[in-house]
């Protein structure tokens, strides 16, 4: 039995990954195999090793093991057995009847398949068999109904099947003798799913390609819930292949921003939209960083205020546990290049500091005098490969300590506290947590009157958490007095927060 998609539009839907889906296994029969006996229909096997045996009886030797969501053709009946060919391994034999659904391809079974597909995409451990279903149903589907809502509906379910295989890929990658799971990504394979492995972060994430989420999103009848799944899906950032350029990764998070932008609804329930900005303000808050590192302060604050706004719009409490650590996570990011949004402002106090840009490319920050020369030696000086963030700089009064943010990385922001002791002046670097950078910030949060204590607030991610703590900073030593996971347990934190800090950091969500 050959297979010819019906219209120009399903020659566009199987041409891509989903054209193994039936094309291969379902529907095409090699000349060989059927040259003689006409195919009466296709079985979807709809459990787990089932046997595929020489005879149609229950003692009969088992030749293989069949996993749900193959596909078999059927050529006859015998008994409580049918008689079936397996394409994939070229091999016939009998199955049990009730061990196969019969699927038929045709107009008149397109309801039937798609409310079965609705129930079984819905079960954890079914991705196969509800992949074989979402074939089936594109193979019967009307050419209008490809385009309308129950196309879209197809699409949605592979999507979301093929994510779930995905994240069972992922859990289970550990386990080396995992049947189940080897036999079910080779079927979920045979049905057109790509699943692809990234690494970010020295984690390892097995991610589906996307290829369902790219038609859907293409679909005028796909709802606003679908349309932003399907965003969602395609912006994951562990599950993208990171570009060695930071040119490449700006132009990638670009595009990101633009397909959020169109998934951003106004139909949207208010926890879709919830999500949506959460993805957007981690996308323009790596666009801030990127441009920022190319000096192009304009755009970079533009892109700060869009990361701003975005996690702005957010009520915490539309937000499931899951949406809120992602939440928080996002916060931490934009939190870090806040500064990028911030005007330039005049140096004011007893300090200033100004920059230059090394041979080597690095950013070489200055302490200095305003009242000195303008010939005079810096009192200190560091140098920087990541991004000074010269707005930040906050002198004490007594004139003896600045603090300034420095993110040498994406995601990752320091605070440099210059100060001056008996032996003069230095700088030391007070990172978000001891750990390797990743995402987390340490901000200036205030000076304690008498210039001996400083207010700092850090955040970082940790083992999937974030962790957030406010401090009481001992200047000598920049070591912590006080400690407390709330600022309103800290009395400084009441009496002496700088005013700005407290109105425009994210530390105080």
């Amino acid at each position: 039995m050959s297979f010819k998609p019906k219209t120009r539009w399903a020659r566009y839907l199987w041409a891509g990954t989903l054209a193994m889906a039936l094309a291969a296994t379902l529907y095409t029969a090699t000349a060989r195999a059927a040259a003689s006996v006409p195919a009466t229909a296709v079985g979807l096997v709809t459990r787990d090793k089932v046997a595929l045996r020489a005879a149609p009886r229950d003692s009969a030797a088992s030749q293989t093991l069949l996993w749900r969501g193959e596909a078999l053709e059927i050529r006859g009946v015998k008994g409580d057995f049918l008689q079936v060919w397996d394409h994939h391994r070229e091999r016939g034999g009998y199955v049990r009847a009730t061990q196969l659904m019969r699927v038929a391809g045709d107009a008149a079974e397109a309801p039937q398949l798609l409310a079965l597909l609705g129930f079984v995409s819905e079960q954890p451990g079914a991705e196969p068999l509800g992949l074989a279903l979402a074939a089936a149903a594109i193979q019967a589907l009307p050419a209008a109904a490809l385009q309308g809502p129950s196309g879209a509906a197809v699409m949605d379910a592979i999507g979301r099947q093929a994510e779930r295989q995905a994240e069972r890929a992922t859990a289970g990658a550990t386990r080396t003798n995992d049947a189940l799971l080897t036999a079910h990504l080779d079927v979920a394979r045979r049905h057109g799913v790509l699943l692809v492995t990234r690494e970010l972060e020295g984690r390892m994430t097995v991610c589906y390609e996307g290829d369902a989420w790219r038609r859907l999103l293409v679909l005028p009848a796909a709802s606003a819930e679908q349309k932003a799944r399907a965003a969602l899906a395609l912006t994951r950032d562990e599950c993208l292949e990171q570009p060695a350029r930071i040119a490449d990764r700006e132009a990638l998070d670009e595009g990101l921003a633009d397909l959020l932008a169109h998934a951003d609804a106004p139909a949207l329930a208010p926890h879709w939209r919830a999500r949506i900005a959460t993805r957007q303000a981690e996308v323009w808050s790596r666009i801030a960083y990127a441009r920022a590192q190319r000096s192009s302060a304009d755009t970079a604050r533009q892109a700060a205020q869009r990361a701003i706004d975005a996690i702005g719009r957010i009520e915490k409490a539309e937000l499931v546990d899951d949406d809120l650590a992602r939440f928080h996570a996002a916060a931490v990011r934009v939190n870090a290049v806040r500064w990028a949004a911030a005007p330039a402002v005049a140096p004011t106090g007893r300090l200033a500091i100004t920059t230059r840009r090394a041979d080597d490319g690095q950013t070489c920050v200055m302490l200095r005098d305003p009242k000195a020369k303008a010939d005079a030696p810096a009192l200190a000086e560091r140098c920087s490969w990541g991004q000074v963030w010269a707005a930040s700089a906050a002198p004490n009064r007594e004139g003896t300590a600045l603090a300034l943010a420095v993110q040498p990385v994406d995601g990752w922001r320091e605070l440099w506290v210059f100060k001056k002791d008996a032996s003069g002046w230095g700088v030391q670097v007070l990172p978000p947590a001891a750990l390797q950078p990743g995402t987390g910030y340490a901000e200036f949060a205030g000076w304690e009157p008498g210039g001996q204590r400083l207010l700092v607030a850090r955040e970082a991610m940790a083992e999937g958490k974030t962790i957030r703590r406010f401090e009481v900073v001992k200047l000598a030593t920049l070591t912590p007095e006080r400690t407390a996971f709330d600022a309103e347990a800290l009395g400084p934190f009441s009496r002496w927060p700088d005013a700005a800090w407290k109105r425009e950091s994210l530390a105080l969500r």
